[in-house]
């Protein structure tokens, strides 16, 4: 019989495409989310894991054989982010537990182990890149630590192995998503072109010029799912990437050539998309009427406050992924390919003309 995974967050970037890679391996999926998007073969299970009663409900007669927990919900402090996510990660495992079932919990993490949460990103002392996971928590508070810590007192008082995962910026589509680059990127590069602005890298010399890399989500879901039914990965954190690493000043150029437009000199300057793009809510929405685009909402498509957060950051940020090479994980994925595959899916999909 198929196994059973439940997707905490299933119609986010890292839950719709860890739910397709869980289904082409012969899973069933549960796909939780406030509100299901329809994708075809996931079970929608509606649930606000803000309430704490509805969510237990939701999930009373499931009977999952991983749980996956792919989403946060952003809030005004850090303090509050742990708080209120801290919590999330509570109601679920608490909601799952009656029916014992459970083998396994994946959690998605990501680099802001090692940076730091955004009140303090990029700051203070920091481990020397390439990030490895042996490198202990910042001594800050950070609600990924208050996550991690409702896991494992979960599976120490449940039973259930884990793994926790944290990839670097991820490249994949959803709609709606608070930390989506790959699409913030398509729509910005679509403005420049129907305007004619410049089309200007928004961040720091150091992301211009240092090295870095990415995670698709397509290869986030792949290593879900090898740490979950990989017996030397259980109990383990892991950092994900693709594999690959560029530089933006050769990145940038790439992505003007899929939009056809030129790249502006970059002069050291930063000029951040949420200054750029402040007054583009109407020519977003004048495009949309007249390419005839499923989405006119340019703040449901676009977060230029997280784009400017990763391409801001004063410091070089590079992962090291040895730890899953060691223990047989090598799949790799191109970073220029998996923009180049979002870009082509966002414009079949009529999201960007």
């Amino acid at each position: 019989m198929s196994k059973i995974a439940l997707v905490v967050g299933a119609s986010g970037i890292a839950g719709s495409a860890l739910s397709s890679e869980l289904m082409a391996q012969s899973w069933q999926v549960l796909g939780l989310a406030r509100r299901p998007v329809v994708q075809p073969g996931v079970t929608p299970v509606s649930a606000d894991l803000h309430d704490t009663a509805a969510t237990a409900a939701a999930l009373a007669a499931q009977r999952p054989d991983a749980v996956f927990f792919t989403t946060w919900s952003r809030q005004a402090t850090e303090a509050e982010n742990i708080r209120v996510n801290a919590s999330m990660m509570r109601t679920v495992l608490d909601a799952v537990r009656p029916a014992a079932s459970v083998r396994h919990v994946a959690l998605v993490t990501g680099l802001k182990h090692y940076l730091g949460p955004f009140e303090a990103y990029g700051q203070g002392v920091l481990p020397q890149t390439p990030f490895r996971e042996e490198h202990g928590r910042l001594d800050v508070d950070n609600f990924y630590y208050a996550q991690e810590d409702e896991v494992f007192s979960a599976a120490d008082r449940d039973g259930f192995s884990w793994s926790i995962h944290r990839p670097h910026t991820i490249i994949g589509k959803a709609v709606g998503n608070a930390m989506n680059m790959g699409t913030t990127l398509a729509v910005y590069a679509t403005l420049c072109r129907e305007t004619g602005r410049p089309f200007r890298f928004p961040g720091s010399t150091a992301q211009w010029a240092g090295l870095t890399d990415m995670t698709s989500a397509s290869q986030l879901a792949s290593h879900l799912v090898w740490a979950t039914t990989t017996p030397a990965a259980a109990n383990q954190a892991f950092n994900v990437v693709n594999g690959d690493v560029f530089r933006w000043k050769w990145m940038w150029s790439r992505i003007a050539e899929w939009f056809e437009i030129a790249p502006a000199v970059f002069d050291g300057t930063a000029e951040p998309l949420q200054v750029q793009m402040a007054g583009d809510r109407e020519i977003w929405r004048r495009i949309a009427e007249r390419e005839d685009l499923v989405e006119p909402d340019l703040d449901r498509l676009a977060s230029p406050w997280h784009t400017d957060a990763d391409l801001g950051r004063p410091v070089e940020v590079i992962t090291d992924m040895s730890k899953s090479r060691r223990m047989g994980f090598m799949d790799y994925q191109p970073t220029d390919d998996a923009f180049v595959d979002l870009f082509t899916q966002l414009r079949t999909e009529r999201l960007i003309p």
